[in-house]
């Protein structure tokens, strides 16, 4: 190594940084999977009847935090070997994100309960088909939304109906954000419905961190003009 070349030091190599990045990625994951096993053991173990639609919805409560906390954990994650600490990012995610995380989640939990009840139960309610077709724009939209609000929900400190607002104005605001997070959505569909259920659950950590990616123009934007 010649005296005038630039110094790489260890930790901070191309290797070290997939290696930082894999385990962080899998610290996450499993963090994740365990913040919600709670609620998605039994959940799995539910059966798939319309009826069951509440108590699906009271099983995936805790996945609202454990996602914030995910999301938290990846952004703040270290690119740096030696300085790698990511279940304690995460615990500090979840501590700081559990609360304003359910009193968005619990809100789009129920309302995309009513919605897919409503649609398991179309033909007894006498409603044109257009009405389906509302219903399930309607239930995408929120899906949408959710996806602005968990990112922002996970990174900054505001009211709750002030990101809940924030997420709304983003929405269209950012139409390729958007765009991405409805990408995201259509493969973890396309992986639930074609492969298996649990394969997005085993495969969250990649996918939030895509939506992260996706998402570095609302968190620029937010950083920006509404935080001091």
């Amino acid at each position: 190594m010649s005296a005038g070349g630039a110094v790489t030091g260890f930790g901070t190599g191309p290797l070290s940084r997939a290696a930082t990045l894999v385990h962080t990625l899998l610290t996450t994951e499993a963090l994740l999977l365990l913040t919600a096993a709670p609620g998605l053991i039994p959940l799995v173990l539910l059966g798939a009847a319309p009826a069951n639609l509440p108590l699906a919805a009271l099983f995936l409560l805790p996945l609202g935090p454990a996602v914030s906390a995910a999301v938290y954990a990846l952004h703040h994650r270290s690119a740096d070997l030696t300085d790698l600490h990511p279940a304690r990012t995460y615990l500090r995610g979840l501590r700081a994100n559990t609360l304003p995380a359910l009193k968005l989640w619990a809100p789009l939990l129920a309302w995309l309960t009513v919605i897919a009840f409503t649609l398991t139960h179309f033909e007894t309610t006498g409603l044109p088909v257009w009405w389906a077709v509302i219903l399930a724009a309607t239930a995408l939209a929120a899906l949408l939304w959710g996806a602005h609000a968990l990112v922002l929900t996970s990174l900054f400190t505001f009211r709750a109906r002030d990101t809940a607002r924030l997420a709304a104005y983003f929405l269209l605001r950012h139409g390729k954000v958007t765009l991405g997070a409805l990408s995201l959505l259509i493969l973890t569909g396309a992986m639930t419905a074609l492969l298996a259920e649990a394969l997005p659950a085993l495969l969250s950590a990649p996918l939030l961190l895509s939506l992260l990616h996706t998402a570095r123009p609302v968190i620029a934007e937010t950083k920006e003009d509404f935080t001091r």
